[in-house]
């Protein structure tokens, strides 16, 4: 199996954002960059979405984009995503927008370039649900919420 995937990308705006890259060798996702015209802060709690300025293609169905917080704009700031993880379906191919939420207490300003998430592709397998009378019964059953322990 390889690990390279070819996805295509297109800006779709006039920015002179570098198109999306891994940090490292070994950067499980690529950085996305706020397109701003001019700084906007967040204050504690709001939410905004703020645009990429890139759209994608992905090679098909069994692929999808993940969208995930920065962990360092989220230990640092407490920037998150107000969606948990941004989806990006191999069918959409409109502008990547990213909904942050200020979690913290204080304000928080973002800047044109800024690096504001990371994208991680995966491969995605779709159910056949087959309706059944019952399930195999496993060591942990129905145990749910902490019932592993802490």
């Amino acid at each position: 199996m390889s690990d390279l995937l070819t996805v295509k990308i297109k800006k779709v705006s006039n920015n002179s954002l570098a198109l999306p890259t891994y940090a490292t060798a070994a950067s499980a996702g690529v950085d996305l960059s706020a397109d701003l015209g001019e700084p906007i802060t967040l204050s504690p709690g709001e939410n905004v979405k703020i645009p990429t300025g890139v759209a994608i293609e992905l090679p098909n169905p069994s692929v999808v984009a993940l969208v995930f917080a920065r962990s360092g704009l989220a230990s640092r700031y407490g920037i998150g995503l107000t969606n948990g993880v941004g989806v990006i379906d191999s069918d959409y191919r409109g502008e990547i927008k990213v909904l942050i939420q200020n979690l913290g207490n204080e304000s928080v300003m973002i800047k044109p370039g800024d690096r504001i998430a990371q994208m991680v592709f995966m491969p995605i397998f779709r159910a056949i649900f087959e309706d059944v009378a019952e399930l195999q019964e496993t060591a942990r059953g129905v145990g749910g919420f902490g019932s592993t322990g802490i």
